[in-house]
């Protein structure tokens, strides 16, 4: 939950007003590397879920993650899970170098509307498989690619930008997907 990218979003997200609340799965919170099983990521997102909807009473509920946390949350919106948008940071299409082990099977049934992004440089997702598998989904899915950037939105000096402009592009993206879905 304190990953760099995900600050970096609660902190343009508070700025504009909205509440963001961040959590580890339980694996995380006992210190350990190696993920849950899918079933115990999904029963956490639920736990949490229900929480936020008892305790907080949002107006608008946004379910999302980097990585792994957007994969479960994918899964779980997926499954049914009830909320307005998907806010993913770099999804793991594939693992790195098996790209014929896409994980978007699940993808289709998001019924949400769904804000992506990935980077170019992303070994967890080649865009020529990612945008063949956003082609065939329906319109509210809004893929946005970060030039040069790997799966932890970090772009090389060369590129002439810095991780904190990279930052600045997902929070400026974000905030105009969200006015969209406000003004919806």
């Amino acid at each position: 939950m304190n990953d760099r990218s995900m600050l970096a979003v609660r902190d343009s997200l508070t700025a504009e007003g909205l509440g963001v609340v961040r959590f580890n799965f339980l694996y995380r919170a006992k210190g350990s590397a190696r993920p849950d099983p899918m079933p115990r990521l999904l029963a956490c997102w639920s736990a949490v879920v229900d929480h936020v909807r008892r305790e907080l009473s949002p107006e608008i509920l946004i379910l999302g993650g980097r990585s792994m946390g957007g994969r479960a949350a994918s899964v779980f919106v997926a499954d049914g899970a009830k909320c307005d948008g998907l806010l993913l940071l770099a999804y793991p299409l594939h693992p790195p170098g098996a790209t014929d082990k896409l994980r978007a099977d699940h993808l289709g049934a998001i019924h949400v509307p769904v804000l992506c992004f990935n980077g170019t440089r992303d070994a967890f997702c080649e865009r020529p498989l990612m945008d063949d598998v956003v082609a065939k989904l329906k319109s509210n899915w809004h893929m946005h690619w970060i030039e040069g950037a790997d799966h932890g939105f970090h772009v090389p000096k060369r590129s002439g930008r810095t991780d904190a402009q990279v930052m600045a592009e997902v929070a400026a993206e974000t905030q105009t997907w969200l006015e969209a879905l406000r003004a919806a």
